[in-house]
Formats: C-alpha cells, structure tokens, sequence
C-alpha cells in the first residue's frame, strides 16, 4: 500500500505550526504544477503582509471559538511562526 505524502502527515508538519521543509518537498513533488511552496517570512514583506491579513480573517470567520483561543490550534501556531 503506498504511503501518503509527508505534508498529509505528523512527520511534514511542524511542532511550532505549518509544514516543515519535509512536507513542503513533499507538497511540491505532489504538485509539480503549482509555483511551490516557500519558507515563512517571519522578517516582514509582501508574503507576510498577505499571509498575516488572510491568515487573520480565516481565523475570525472559519473557526470555532475554541479553536481560536486554543494556542496549541494548527492556525494559532502558523499566526505565531509568521510573527502576525
């Protein structure tokens, strides 16, 4: 049976939030098609500046309100990682 991609599971992920560079060669190799995946840009940028507003908005509207005072929540750790 063959396995799934790292980015589906525990070992693509990262403790602190997103996918480590594991999972995200794993996303790329799955979608060769697509611009690819990149590092978070905690340092500040346009990438951040746009990950941060959307990020932000999917947390008011799309999550549970536990989920959104949760710190251990996957959304919770990314905001983090990307220093929003």
């Amino acid at each position: 049976m063959a396995k799934t991609p790292a980015w589906t599971r525990k070992e693509g992920k990262s403790e602190a939030g997103g996918l480590n560079a594991k999972g995200r060669a794993s996303y790329n190799q799955a979608n060769p098609g697509k611009p690819g995946l990149k590092a978070p840009q905690p340092g500040g940028g346009p990438r951040k500046d746009s990950f941060c507003a959307r990020m932000s908005g999917m947390k008011a509207k799309l999550t549970s309100a536990k989920t959104a005072n949760d710190p251990n929540s996957r959304i919770n750790k990314s905001l983090r990682a990307w220093k929003c």
